[in-house]
């Protein structure tokens, strides 16, 4: 996978449980565990907007692009 989804690090750095991040933003458990462990294929832009509200940060700050190695070679 191409971009990363870095929820747990973000998490961490404002010391907050997935539990309390899930019930502020109106989602479940099971699917805040699915962004955390990257296993999610899309987000909504609502629930994007929602974490990054609660979170006090931007979305460049959860996104990182991290090129496949096909990609890598094609670049070089």
């Amino acid at each position: 996978m191409a971009i990363i989804f870095r929820l747990d690090r973000m998490m961490a750095d404002r010391k907050i449980s997935s539990g309390e991040l899930a019930s502020r933003i109106d989602l479940t458990n099971a699917n805040l565990s699915i962004l955390k462990t990257g296993k999610a294929r899309a987000i909504r832009m609502s629930t994007l907007e929602a974490i990054c509200r609660e979170l006090h940060c931007q979305p460049g700050d959860l996104l990182e692009y991290v090129p496949d190695d096909n990609e890598k070679d094609v670049l070089q």
